[in-house]
């Protein structure tokens, strides 16, 4: 069976699959819409929130960013996995306590204003629509690569799959339906690993793997050694180098976990469960399910970076790549191994060029020199400027003299190479390309395929009936027309979460340009918004709807202005104050850590006018202290 029938059968499958759950298990009330009737058992609970929180970011992106960052991306897996501790501590038992269905509900009544919940509202839309596009796009991607259709049709195929169950089931069906993702999800990136684990290390647990000795060469170094060793011959940073800034890392260490203890999306899942106790059960279990992914992904991220840099220098398995020739675009052509390469080529997120004419593609790092003269020269001939153009040449010649490859002692015009031939390879290519390039079975590619796209779909699914649930819920019943009946708010939320996809589509089909940073820009508006104020609002009487309010305007403010003086405002290319590169930013505070910064005046900014203002009404600081004090607690007694 070719691989395209393959893909086809085994993604076919797992929508067949999660429509019939929809078709099962339809919402029939409001409660069942947003709060799957708050029925479901905490392991069930905490398999759905591991689907809803691993996306297409954690699935796709996750191991690529390990794969090219190292030992500093390992920030994510702390920030990520670390959210879930301070949910489980800190929000999701108290939030269930409290008994509604949305996140601006709670803000609304712990505030007493509408002015708050509709601020809440406002945020909560923003983060989820940025968040989502993220989503659609790799649904796009994922489709175009392994259906061989194009992008735009892979978006309309997902966004009919999601209309399909989450606008018919609501809550019911997401949960559910992303149950089953789970597995499908976990399975596809568990199995890939096993097989690589196997051949790099002859360890089958990637985690053992990651630790273990480097197999192709009888066991003698250890991989990451291994990788160590050909990477930085090749001019790239060692894969286990330390922090060059340890504050920063830290600051987007915890923008991370206080932007996913923020995330909407991920808190309404903790409204779902019967009672209080099964909250933080269920938040538990999460970590365990987001567990077994996150524990490989570092497996999976350096097992694919040593064999992407394989692939391309051959003689790097058992010796020096340098040693020997790079791989030839005459193999890349004939052999049916490399064959994913040209594959990928057609995405258009993996660019190969053949600079010095000796038909091979050179894989290196250039020194700063020499890689800011190639970005200068594809600017000018992006502009069509002749004139740069012959400049920006002259100049290189004497760069290339100077510029030494990696620690092979040797220079770029000395070996013959004209710069990195290896142009781009997109990080979300590592996990969907690595079963190909480690040269597995057929049914494991097609697997890989069926669990991106459930990574990508249950989350966007969680996504949208958050900005549903807030429009419906938040802003129709409780603003503007607070009559309505439960079948028109009902109708109310489907209409609404339509919407809401045909907005994701529209923005996956055009987006703006940087998936990284409208990723940051939802954490970073999550940690300066909703995070300080659920958590003002359950441990503190005194903090006033003033106070809040004020609190997440500035938060809000401040977080977005410091992430578009740097990236362009609202994501416009060339709007941008300051150069994005570390030397220009304040104190060395990346706009990927500013959150954490954002929450602090949020704290600050929160509590300083709620001392200027009036204490908060008695029945709001009772409505605090049920929330926070066990049911049945009573005074201590003497004995």
């Amino acid at each position: 069976m070719d691989q395209f029938t393959l893909n086809l059968l085994v993604v076919g499958a797992t929508f067949a699959l999660y429509i019939g759950i929809a078709i099962w298990a339809r919402a029939g009330s409001t409660a069942e819409f947003y709060a799957a009737g708050q029925g479901v058992p905490p392991v069930m609970n905490g398999m759905a929130t591991g689907a809803d929180w691993m996306s297409a970011a954690s699935f796709i992106s996750m191991a690529g960013i390990i794969a090219f960052g190292g030992y500093e991306a390992s920030a994510y897996l702390m920030g990520w996995t670390g959210g879930y501790v301070l949910l489980a501590l800190l929000l999701a038992p108290y939030l269930r306590k409290f008994g509604k269905f949305t996140v601006p509900e709670f803000i609304g009544d712990r505030f007493y204003s509408g002015g708050a919940r509709l601020l809440a509202v406002i945020c909560l839309i923003v983060i989820s629509v940025t968040y989502v596009i993220g989503q659609m796009t790799g649904v796009g991607v994922t489709f175009a690569r392994f259906l061989e259709v194009s992008t735009s049709t892979g978006l309309y195929i997902g966004a009919a799959i999601v209309f399909a169950y989450a606008v018919l089931g609501g809550m019911k069906g997401i949960t559910y339906t992303q149950v089953a993702q789970y597995v499908v999800l976990i399975v596809a990136y568990t199995i890939p690993a096993l097989f690589i684990s196997l051949q790099l290390t002859g360890n089958i647990l990637p985690q053992l793997g990651l630790i273990g000795s480097y197999a192709p060469s009888g066991g003698d170094v250890a991989f990451l050694a291994k990788l160590d060793a050909v990477v930085t011959e090749l001019g790239f940073k060692a894969y286990t180098a330390e922090s060059t800034n340890y504050f920063n890392m830290f600051l987007f260490t915890m923008s991370l976990m206080i932007g996913t203890a923020g995330l909407p999306h991920v808190i309404i899942r903790f409204f779902t469960v019967p009672k209080v106790s099964d909250a933080r059960s269920s938040a538990g279990w999460a970590l365990v399910f987001i567990a077994l992914l996150y524990t490989v992904a570092p497996a999976v991220g350096s097992m694919a970076r040593l064999n992407l840099t394989t692939t391309m220098w051959p003689n790097a398995v058992a010796g020096k790549a340098l040693e020997g020739d790079a791989v030839s675009l005459a193999d890349i052509a004939s052999k049916p191994e490399l064959s994913w390469v040209q594959t990928w080529e057609k995405t258009g997120l993996l660019v190969m060029k053949d600079l010095n004419g000796d038909g091979k593609i050179q894989y290196v790092n250039e020194p700063a020199p020499l890689a800011a003269n190639t970005k200068a020269l594809a600017d000018a001939t992006k502009a069509k400027d002749d004139a740069k153009i012959a400049e920006l040449t002259a100049a290189r010649d004497p760069i290339l003299a100077e510029a030494q490859v990696g620690n092979s002692g040797k220079t770029f015009a000395e070996m013959g190479l004209k710069g990195n031939e290896l142009i781009t390879v997109n990080n979300d290519i590592m996990v969907l390309a690595n079963p190909e390039i480690a040269d597995l079975p057929g049914w494991v590619v097609a697997l890989v395929a069926a669990g991106a796209l459930a990574a990508a779909l249950s989350t966007a699914a969680g996504l949208l009936l958050a900005i549903s649930s807030a429009i419906s819920h938040d802003l129709i019943k409780s603003t503007i027309n607070p009559n309505i009946s439960e079948k028109g708010e009902l109708l109310a939320a489907r209409i609404s979460m339509a919407f809401a996809i045909a907005l994701a589509t529209y923005l996956g089909l055009n987006p703006p340009g940087f998936a990284a940073q409208t990723v940051a820009l939802a954490f970073g508006l999550a940690a300066a918004t909703i995070f300080p104020a659920l958590m003002m609002g359950i441990f503190s009487h005194r903090i006033s709807k003033e106070g809040a309010i004020a609190g997440m305007l500035v938060g809000l403010v401040f977080t977005a202005s410091y992430i578009f003086v740097y990236k362009g405002w609202f994501f416009i290319p060339g709007t941008n104050n300051l150069p994005d590169t570390p030397d220009q930013y304040f104190f060395g505070i990346s706009p990927l850590s500013i959150g954490t910064v954002g929450a602090i005046l949020n704290f600050i900014v929160a509590y300083v006018v709620s001392m200027m203002t009036a204490a908060p009404p008695k029945h709001v600081q009772d409505l605090v202290e049920s929330i926070r004090v066990p049911k049945g607690a009573g005074k201590a007694q003497a004995h």
